[in-house]
């Protein structure tokens, strides 16, 4: 019997890349929530997800879909490693890591050329760095948390401060690798254990004019002292 040309045959099973491949960073995604929360001891929430391409958060005009916080909201940020489990294995198995800045680390990000240009002055007048991220178009150094007083003392002696900066502090947060859907996230420079447990940050202050400079030359061209 010959086989009818207008009737193919559907294939047994219809493959979905994008889907295929958020699927299989699922494990990898449980795992970044536990490292963080357990051993770095950073309050981590899911964020939310794209689903048809629209953001879980339900708004048709967000600004960042599928890289914030929703359901639920970053107040519930944990370190407990039941609840991070029951999230990432049971309700959000999709979702980005989100850690919560301000308790415990904070960070500040700039656009990715400047930040490469940063770590390799910092490197070079030898001054220790914690954990970098890099994520789509910035890197984030992280560091001690920081009240925004004392981060307002010291932007004001600085010069000019350009507007590309970011500080993420008290009420922020910072996407984790592997990322998710609004792009792939990983480390520059991983996380190292404090002697007294968790990760070992620098503080704000010695960082912070060397990515300014870094951030107006890459902006402008010229220094900014």
């Amino acid at each position: 019997m010959r086989e009818n040309p207008k009737d193919p045959c559907p294939p047994a099973t219809a493959h979905h890349p994008v889907q295929d491949d958020v699927a299989r960073q699922r494990p990898a995604r449980l795992a970044a929530a536990l490292t963080a929360a357990v051993d770095h001891r950073w309050p981590v929430v899911p964020g939310a997800v794209l689903r048809g391409g629209q953001c879980s958060c339900g708004d048709q005009d967000c600004t960042v879909p599928g890289a914030h916080p929703h359901d639920p909201s970053l107040l519930a940020a944990t370190t407990d490693a039941r609840m991070v489990r029951w999230w990432w294995e049971r309700q959000s198995p999709d979702a980005p890591v989100l850690a919560a800045t301000g308790s415990v680390v904070s960070a500040v990000s700039l656009p990715a050329a400047a930040g490469a240009r940063a770590l390799v002055y910092l490197g070079a007048l030898r001054l220790p760095l914690g954990p970098v991220l890099a994520m789509p178009g910035r890197y984030a150094l992280l560091v001690a948390p920081y009240s925004l007083d004392a981060l307002g003392e010291m932007l004001a002696q600085l010069p000019w401060v350009p507007g590309s900066l970011r500080y993420h502090g008290v009420d922020g947060f910072l996407p984790l690798p592997p990322g998710g859907a609004a792009g792939r996230v990983r480390w520059v420079l991983a996380p190292r254990p404090d002697a007294d447990g968790g990760v070992w940050l620098p503080q704000v202050g010695p960082l912070l004019g060397e990515l300014v400079e870094a951030t107006v030359r890459l902006d402008s061209g010229r220094s900014a002292y």
